[in-house]
Order: C-alpha cells, then sequence, then structure tokens
C-alpha cells in the first residue's frame, strides 16, 4: 500500500466531480488530492488516518479535506467480518471550479471561511437535510447538480461552532510530497491490524525498509509523535469506541485495546483525552432518558 497523490479529473464536462462507493471495506491507500474532498460515511465505522491525528469514523459523518490533506479511511475487522458494504459518498472540487473569483463574492464569505481552514481536516455534524443533499446530488443531473452542491456547502456553513470539529490544531506537515512518505502506509496498516497484541518499532521499521534507530526519527518526524505514542493513540481511540458501546468494565477494556497495565491505561488515556476513563465513560456515554426517547 503506498500513499498517492490523487488528481481528480472533472467528467462528462462537469466542473467538479461525484463518486459513489460501494466495497466490501474502504481500499483507498494513505493519499491526497489536489482538490476539496467532501464526504459522506453512509455506510462504515473504523479509524481514519486525517493528517497527523488517528479518531474513530462511523456511519453517517461527514468530513472536508482541502487540497493536500493526507487521509485513509481504514475499515476494522469487525466490520470487513460481517459482510456489511462499506457506501461512501465523496464530492471532489477545486477552489476555483466556478471562476477564479467565485468565493470572494460577499454573499458566499461563510462558505470561503469554511473552506479556506479545510486544510487541517473538518470533521462536521451532520442532520438528517445535509446528508439528504449527498444521495440527491448522486441522483441528479446538470445544473441541479450545482445548485445542490451549493446549498450542501451553505447549510455546512451555517453550521454552530460546536458542530464543526477541527482535526489538526494546525496544518499537518504530514501532506508534503516528500516521496518516501508512502513508507507510513504499510505502518499505519500494521498498527490497526495489531494494536491489540504487542506491536514493535522493531517490526514496524522492517516494513518501513529502514534501521530500528532512522524509522524512529523518520517516524517522529512526519508524524510528530513518537512510534509508541502513536500506537497509545490508536489504543486510545479504539477504547472510546468501547467505553460508549459495550458493557465491559475499565479492567476489560483496558486489556481489549492492548494495555497489559491498568495504571498505564489510566495515565495514557488521561493524558491524551483529557479525563480519566471513568469520567469519559460518565461524560459521554447515552443517558437512559435519551435511550427511552
Amino acid at each position: 500500500m503506498k500513499s498517492i497523490f490523487q488528481h481528480q479529473a472533472a467528467t462528462d464536462n462537469m466542473s467538479f466531480v461525484v463518486k459513489e462507493y460501494y466495497q466490501p471495506h474502504f481500499t483507498s491507500p494513505f493519499h491526497f488530492h489536489d482538490s476539496y474532498e467532501l464526504i459522506l460515511i453512509a455506510k462504515s465505522y473504523g479509524k481514519l488516518y486525517a493528517g497527523n491525528k488517528v479518531l474513530n469514523f462511523n456511519d453517517g459523518e461527514v468530513y472536508l479535506f482541502g487540497p493536500g490533506f493526507a487521509h485513509c479511511f481504514y475499515n476494522e475487522q469487525s466490520f470487513i467480518k460481517s459482510g456489511e458494504i462499506a457506501h461512501a459518498i465523496v464530492i471532489f472540487f477545486k477552489e476555483d471550479f466556478l471562476g477564479r473569483e467565485f468565493f470572494s463574492k460577499g454573499e458566499l464569505a461563510k462558505v470561503w471561511e469554511l473552506l479556506s481552514k479545510a486544510d487541517r481536516g473538518i470533521q462536521l455534524q451532520a442532520n438528517d437535510l445535509i446528508r439528504s443533499f449527498f444521495y440527491q446530488i448522486t441522483g441528479s443531473k446538470g445544473l441541479q447538480t450545482l445548485i445542490l452542491l451549493l446549498q450542501l456547502l451553505n447549510h455546512l456553513s451555517g453550521l454552530k461552532k460546536e458542530e464543526i470539529t477541527f482535526i489538526n490544531k494546525t496544518i499537518p506537515k504530514l501532506f508534503s510530497k516528500d516521496s518516501n512518505t508512502n513508507k507510513l502506509e504499510a505502518v499505519f496498516k500494521y498498527v490497526i491490524e495489531n494494536f491489540k497484541e504487542e506491536v514493535s518499532s522493531k517490526d514496524a521499521a522492517s516494513l518501513a525498509c529502514l534501521s530500528e534507530a532512522a524509522f524512529c526519527r523518520y517516524f517522529k518526524r512526519r508524524t510528530e509523535k513518537t512510534f509508541s505514542q502513536f500506537v497509545n493513540h490508536v489504543r486510545i481511540t479504539h477504547s472510546t469506541r468501547l467505553l460508549l458501546e459495550q458493557d465491559m468494565s475499565i479492567a476489560n477494556v483496558c486489556f481489549e485495546c492492548g494495555f497489559g497495565n491498568i495504571s498505564y491505561f489510566n495515565r495514557q488515556f488521561k493524558k491524551i483525552m483529557g479525563q480519566t476513563p471513568f469520567e469519559y465513560r460518565s461524560a459521554h456515554a447515552p443517558k437512559e432518558a435519551d435511550l427511552l426517547e
């Protein structure tokens, strides 16, 4: 698997591209585009590598990535084994797809403000109306398709601040066109498939075709994390899903995520999430009243 720069050309004389994916699991490698990428995850879940971050992704979520923002959606084994089909709708468009001065117009100021921040990666809290625009776009033609896209961008730019999450605090260095970036894809795949077991920097270095010392320097330079920090981030990210979605004790969550020591798990969780696992579960788990609605 390689890190790939993907050029998205307009098709059928359209000024932007709409693609719908149905796959047993997502197969795109760690990559970036020369266009904006607006994504609806219609059906799927797993881990998203986005710039310098790793997070869970789920059904119904919407993401906006700017040109050059490196990312990869990677399905968990439980989804692949379920036999369900991964489904995503993706819209690609360039800053000047309607002319060089289009987004400089006053009435589009809020849309441009949103787009100008997409180089950090954005997760947008989608409602049913927003998701419906994606489905309508896939079934539309001609001018109607463009009108729907503009309506979608308008609704997204009108979301409240708390409904817009910037994935990276700053523009990640990871999107560089350095040809060696492809070394990371095999390492990410290795970690996501093995984080529940022992994960070693020696094995990761072998996948990257580097000595262990050279790999550790390279990984820290490219991701701004040590390899062990990255593995802990993947494990803690997974633990947040288990804490909210499964009736497991915190000790069982710890071991299920690859940690061998509960005290170390608690320390790492608080360091990364700012809360203890118990505090996180108490703050984020659905309340009984919510479940009855």
